[in-house]
């Protein structure tokens, strides 16, 4: 094994993965600063504030979840650093559970019509049903009054993005890149140890009882355990190769991406938000229980529906064959 070549992979893995991810960080910091600047946050933050209220986070959050949805998680996490505003572990965890839900979703709804979905109907499942873990999460963690305090750094590093001057503003921004940088270069390292020791097979094989449980053909579970682990963005071109492979009956794979479309990237994504201060109970816990849940009863409540009306309300015309990978 030569360590300096496997280091130097993991400098110019993160290197690439940064500067694409950058490349929509900055615009939107310099969006929100604007809308700062002028007040336009505050008219935005008002129209979502119904929305948001309900889940127990401030209007502005909207904008947030907004930013993640069109861009990706780590567009959502700059808007939050680039906000002024001291969040505590339940309401971090609250937003950061529904951007796990619905995120990076123009690149992921084309993935997933691409894969034999509709796009609107995919939509709408993880925006609904994000909105709806939101609510749950939020209650929950008020009935029992639990991470009602401040993640330790949490404030540092929402501080440092606020500054009255432009200059300042800048400067607590480059600190804001370094710090998801260093964020990036961790991940990149901790997954490729995972990979190495076999930690990311061992948990592959944790999910095929699971899936057989909820009713999901076997022949998906390749293909599922492919987008739980690495994401429908991340993975997503490996999804669609490895589904070109063999024949697949339709309702299967419907729900597998459902499934996937709830529940992906487990290992990077949780620690991404429990990096930035959400606890892994919301993250990580919750989700996975409250995504088989929701799975359990679609998948009971759709086996009755004729293929016709599977057609009419799920079913993409992008995907005439549907194949799947044989099990490794």
């Amino acid at each position: 094994m030569n360590i300096k070549m496997i280091v130097k992979g993991w400098f110019v893995q993160s290197i690439s993965t940064s500067t694409k991810i950058f490349k929509i960080m900055i615009p939107i910091s310099i969006f929100v600063k604007i809308l700062q600047e002028t007040g336009l946050i505050e008219y935005i933050g008002k129209a979502l504030a119904p929305l948001m209220s309900m889940m127990g986070l401030r209007g502005e959050m909207g904008l947030v979840w907004a930013s993640a949805m069109i861009g990706n998680i780590y567009a959502g996490i700059i808007t939050f650093f680039s906000m002024n505003v001291d969040l505590t572990i339940a309401e971090v965890t609250v937003l950061s559970t529904i951007i796990l839900i619905a995120h990076t979703l123009p690149i992921e709804l084309a993935i997933t019509q691409k894969a034999g979905v509709k796009a609107i109907t995919a939509f709408l499942f993880r925006f609904l049903l994000g909105f709806l873990a939101g609510i749950i999460l939020y209650h929950t963690y008020k009935i029992f009054n639990i991470y009602q305090e401040l993640p330790i750094g949490i404030e540092k590093i929402v501080a440092v993005s606020h500054n009255e001057t432009w200059g300042g503003w800048a400067l607590g921004e480059l600190k804001n890149y370094a710090m998801v940088f260093c964020y990036i270069t961790g991940l990149i390292i901790l997954i490729d140890i995972l990979k190495r020791i076999g930690a990311i097979n061992k948990i592959n094989s944790w999910f095929y009882p699971v899936l057989k449980f909820l009713g999901i053909g076997k022949e998906v579970i390749p293909v599922t355990v492919i987008g739980m682990t690495l994401g429908l963005a991340y993975g997503g071109g490996l999804i669609i190769n490895e589904i070109k492979r063999t024949q697949l009956e339709r309702r299967n794979l419907l729900y597998a991406l459902m499934l996937m479309s709830l529940f992906h990237s487990v290992v990077e994504d949780s620690l991404i938000m429990i990096s930035i201060g959400a606890s892994i109970t919301g993250v990580f816990l919750f989700r996975f229980i409250y995504t088989l849940i929701i799975m359990y009863v679609f998948v009971k409540i759709t086996q009755r529906w004729s293929e016709k009306r599977m057609r009419k309300l799920f079913y993409s015309r992008k995907l005439t064959t549907l194949t799947l990978p044989h099990p490794k």
